[in-house]
């Protein structure tokens, strides 16, 4: 597979993202299932896995540390702290929380759970608005100095707070929603991260399924995915959001390859700076989305597959109202 630059490092063009192996999208799989989906990125060239102290709240980092300990000195290992599980009363809650003491007992549990002595590319999951961004990235620096971590990112911020964070200590990586449907990066960000030599990495590249083409009905899904809480999978919208599809995979019919292929060949095309992370729990979809790596597409496929799926034909807000004051990103 074709290489980019992440940060300090050179990685698979396509990164394996390992959220939903345990967490998200309803009942996760069995973990001898997502031991074989791991090993199969391996296999397919993925060099780049990426998790989070949230994912299961540990049970994510566990696994991907177990399963790919033998093979640690060959991969670039990311994760992410300043969102985690806390315990309370009346069970385990996701608390976001960017107090440098928070993100130094993030770091050393997922240290713990990973089975590594040192992360590779640590992340601010969410920044705290209650702590100036400058004192969380501060900590990440300093857990740079202990060995704890080679290099740091943030997640889902502007172009400002990039810039405010970047000040204090250099980051690698930014990692954002990003794909025909989700342009927010484009106002700014895509940008302040080609100025300051930061890697763009971009989640959720097929849409959290939409840009397969396979997900029909949003009626099928677990009652415990997280995308029943996303307008953009509200009934109503969904419908709407629907109606784009024909056109859609005309165009990857055209470009010779799937919807799901088409999406992330969009994004490798778009910018050499971004790279897509994408997850899976199928086989097939894996082995299918490791082949847009070698999907072409002219100036004419990406204009066209732009003007049918973008941020004025979508409908639908990405996230709730809620989610939406979790983030710091600049918005249409």
């Amino acid at each position: 597979m074709q290489q980019r630059k992440l940060g300090p490092y050179q990685v698979s063009a396509l990164a394996l993202g390992c959220m939903s192996l345990s967490y998200a999208y309803g009942v996760p799989p069995a973990p001898k299932h997502g031991e074989r989906v791991l090993l199969a990125a391996l296999d397919a060239g993925i060099t780049h896995f990426d998790t989070a102290a949230l994912y299961g709240f540990g049970v994510n980092e566990e696994l991907v540390g177990r399963v790919l300990k033998p093979y640690r000195s060959e991969i670039v290992l990311a994760s992410k702290g300043g969102m985690a599980g806390v315990t309370f009363p009346d069970g385990i809650k996701r608390v976001i929380d960017g107090r440098p003491e928070a993100i130094r007992q993030n770091c050393e549990d997922s240290l713990r759970r990973l089975g590594t002595d040192v992360i590779d590319l640590y992340y601010l999951h969410r920044w705290d608005k209650k702590v100036p961004i400058e004192d969380s990235v501060g900590e990440l620096s300093r857990l740079v100095e202990r060995g704890l971590v080679r290099s740091i990112g943030l997640s889902e911020v502007s172009a400002a707070t990039i810039r405010r964070a970047h000040a204090v200590h250099p980051l690698a990586a930014v990692q954002t929603e990003y794909s025909l449907w989700t342009r927010n990066p484009e106002i700014a960000v895509l940008q302040a991260c080609r100025e300051l030599d930061i890697s763009f990495v971009a989640f959720s590249p097929v849409a959290r399924a939409f840009l397969s083409g396979k997900l029909l009905d949003v009626a099928t899904l677990d009652a415990k995915d997280i995308r029943h809480g996303m307008p953009r999978f509200e009934p109503a919208n969904y419908a709407g959001n629907l109606k784009l599809l024909p056109a859609y995979e005309a165009v990857a019919a055209e470009a010779g390859c799937t919807p799901a292929q088409l999406a992330l060949a969009w994004l490798l095309h778009k910018d050499d700076n971004v790279i897509p992370l994408f997850g899976t729990t199928n086989l097939e979809h894996l082995a299918e989305n490791v082949a847009a790596a070698s999907v072409k597409l002219s100036p004419e496929i990406m204009a066209k597959a732009e003007a049918v799926i973008n941020q004025h034909t979508v409908v639908g807000n990405r996230y709730s109202e809620q989610s939406n004051r979790e983030v710091d990103t600049e918005v249409f």
